[in-house]
C-alpha cells in the first residue's frame, strides 16, 4: 500500500508541481488549498505525512501544527515556509513540526526529507515494551506512559526518547542525535535544534524539567538516559 502525503498550500502551482513530482516516487498525494479543505482531506484520507504551508488564507500554520499535535500525536508534519530566520525555524520546531523547509526549495531534497520522516516513523525495535522507573514505552503501540498517564510526543520526540533509552546509561553525542533524527545533518548545523527537542521531551516526561531525572546533560558532549 502506498504512503499517503497530504499537501496543504494555497499556491496552486506549488500543489501541482509537488503532486506530480512526489507521485513519481511511489507516494500517493492528496492536495488542499486551505486549512478548511485540509481538515476534510485529513479526515477522509488519514495520511501518513502532512506538508503544511505556514501562511494559509484561513489559518496560521504554526497554530494548526500545534492543534494537529494534540489530536494526532505521531503523524509527521513538515512545514513549508518562506521564513528562513533561525528564530522562525525554532518556533516551527517548537510547534511540533518534524522538519522545516524554506521556499523556494529543491523538490528532490523535499522528497528525500519526506522519505526520511516516513522511515523514522516506521522504525521498530525488537522489544515490545520497556519500563524505567515510572516511564514505560510500548514500541508496538508507540505509546509512552509516565506515572500511569499517557504522554503525547511528536515523532521526533518519540524517536529521540527511543534513541536515548536504547543507549541507557551511555552518553549519546549531539552529532549522533542529529544523525538519528535527520539524515541530512548539514541542514541542521545551527546549535539550538537539539536543545529544542531535548527541552520539549523533558517538559513532557520529567517531573521537574529544570532538574531532570531521566534525560541527563553531559556537559560538552551530549545527553544520556539515566540508569
Amino acid at each position: 500500500m502506498l504512503n499517503t502525503i497530504l499537501v496543504i498550500d494555497d499556491d496552486e502551482d506549488i500543489l501541482r508541481v509537488l503532486k506530480a513530482n512526489i507521485e513519481l516516487h511511489k507516494l500517493r498525494v492528496i492536495t488542499a488549498n486551505s486549512w478548511a479543505e485540509g481538515q476534510k482531506a485529513l479526515t477522509a484520507n488519514n495520511p501518513d505525512l502532512i506538508l503544511l504551508d505556514v501562511m494559509l488564507p484561513d489559518g496560521d500554520g504554526i497554530e494548526i501544527c500545534r492543534s494537529l499535535r494534540s489530536q494526532r500525536a505521531t503523524i509527521p508534519i513538515i512545514l513549508l515556509t518562506a521564513k528562513d530566520k533561525i528564530s522562525d525555524k525554532v518556533i516551527g520546531l517548537e510547534s511540533g513540526a518534524d522538519d522545516y523547509v524554506v521556499k523556494p526549495f529543491e523538490t528532490l531534497e523535499l522528497i528525500a526529507r519526506i522519505k526520511a520522516c516516513l522511515r523514522r516513523t516506521k522504525s521498530v525495535t525488537t522489544e515490545d515494551e520497556v519500563a524505567i522507573k515510572d516511564l514505560r514505552i510500548n514500541y508496538k503501540k508507540r505509546t509512552v506512559i509516565v506515572k500511569k498517564r499517557e504522554i503525547v510526543l511528536t515523532p521526533k520526540e518519540y524517536n529521540l526518547l527511543c534513541l536515548l533509552v536504547s543507549n541507557k546509561g551511555y552518553v549519546v553525542s549531539r552529532e549522533e542525535i542529529k544523525k538519528h533524527l535527520w539524515k541530512n545533518t548539514k541542514t541542521y548545523e545551527w546549535s539550538r535544534v537539539i536543545d529544542v527537542h531535548i527541552q520539549h521531551l523533558r517538559q513532557k516526561i520529567e517531573r521537574n524539567p529544570s532538574e531532570p531525572e531521566y534525560v541527563l546533560t553531559v556537559s560538552g558532549v551530549g545527553y544520556k538516559f539515566a540508569e
